[in-house]
């Protein structure tokens, strides 16, 4: 194969390699809401009532909510950019609030994870739902 039969494979195919990032991204991000949210996958639960009393508890959940509906929003790719709006915030709000007060260097404070999402839905936020998307055929949007 030379590179002129590689680039139009590859030109040919990053449409579906984009919606597979998307889907992968999200299912991976709505595990840590599952954590959160129920204590699946080895995560503890927190008490959903929590949301009702602002303190870093209620945050925990409101996290959880944001990453277990908005994975599931951003995999089936309904309401995709508003999903990944919200979750470009929470990523922010989870790097500024829980890593950042320990070291700026996001090795040294275990906020890569955070960082790796904020910029995933940046980019999810950007391009938008993709090939393989409710929301083209719900709201006629092209990808």
């Amino acid at each position: 194969m030379n590179l002129k039969h590689l680039q139009n494979f590859l030109d040919k195919n990053k449409s579906s390699v984009y919606s597979i990032f998307r889907i992968t991204v999200a299912l991976l991000f709505f595990q840590h809401g599952a954590q959160k949210l129920f204590g699946l996958f080895g995560g503890t639960q927190l008490d959903v009532m929590n949301l009702f009393a602002f303190n870093f508890s209620s945050l925990l959940v409101i996290a959880g909510l944001i990453e277990f509906f908005g994975g599931i929003l951003i995999a089936i790719g309904l309401l995709t950019r508003f999903a990944a709006f919200l979750s470009v915030c929470n990523m922010i709000g989870a790097y500024l609030l829980v890593h950042a007060s320990q070291s700026w260097v996001p090795i040294v404070n275990r906020g890569e994870l955070a960082l790796f999402y904020l910029v995933a839905f940046l980019l999810i936020l950007f391009y938008g739902p993709g090939k393989w998307a409710l929301d083209n055929k719900l709201f006629k949007n092209r990808y």
